[in-house]
């Protein structure tokens, strides 16, 4: 026969586990990447750019656009839905400075469930560029983009539904970079 202290006591201890895995599981599905392990680049590179707007302010600075103005309102309409908008950017003076365990770090995470990279563009002249989308269901959960040169690197992480016709007009603020996506063309009544 069992104590009654040890079969009392395994219950509780079962829920409170499963309630610590829970954070876990749900980072897991998640579409934040965790960008930190870069951060010791900043101390070599001559330039560092690292935006954090998470849910909270991008529901503040939505508040703030002005309605009146034409492009505000654009950007407003641009981030609605979005959990957040994540940019590490390293300029470098010297080819070397960081290194191919620093992107793996990244790929890493992309290589978890949901996502699959849509881009992969390899250029010893203009650097290298990767595009994944994470997707729940059909739908765009999460974008990243890795750009990498000799003497720089880039990661843009996107959290919220995607559109990518949106994404176009996007390029160029809140810290992300021109990305050359061109926008779908809307077909008028003639075209099949």
């Amino acid at each position: 026969m069992k104590p009654l202290f040890r079969t009392k006591l395994k219950t509780p201890l079962l829920v409170l586990s499963l309630f610590m895995a829970l954070p876990f599981v749900v980072h897991a599905q998640d579409s934040r990447l965790q960008l930190n392990s870069l951060d010791h680049l900043a101390a070599k590179a001559n330039q560092t750019v690292d935006v954090n707007i998470d849910e909270r302010l991008m529901k503040l600075a939505a508040k703030l656009f002005n309605q009146k103005d034409a492009d505000e309102e654009q950007v407003k309409k641009l981030i609605e839905g979005l959990k957040g908008i994540y940019v590490k950017s390293f300029e470098f003076d010297n080819p070397g400075e960081y290194s191919a365990a620093d992107l793996e770090t990244i790929r890493t995470q992309l290589r978890g469930p949901g996502w699959t990279r849509l881009v992969n563009v390899i250029s010893k002249k203009e650097g290298n560029v990767e595009v994944y989308l994470l997707f729940n269901g059909e739908q765009v959960g999460g974008l990243a983009v890795l750009y990498s040169e000799e003497k720089e690197l880039t990661v843009v992480n996107l959290v919220g539904p995607v559109n990518l016709d949106k994404l176009a007009e996007l390029e160029g603020q809140f810290g992300v970079p021109e990305l050359g996506i061109e926008k779908s063309k809307k077909k008028n009544n003639n075209e099949k």
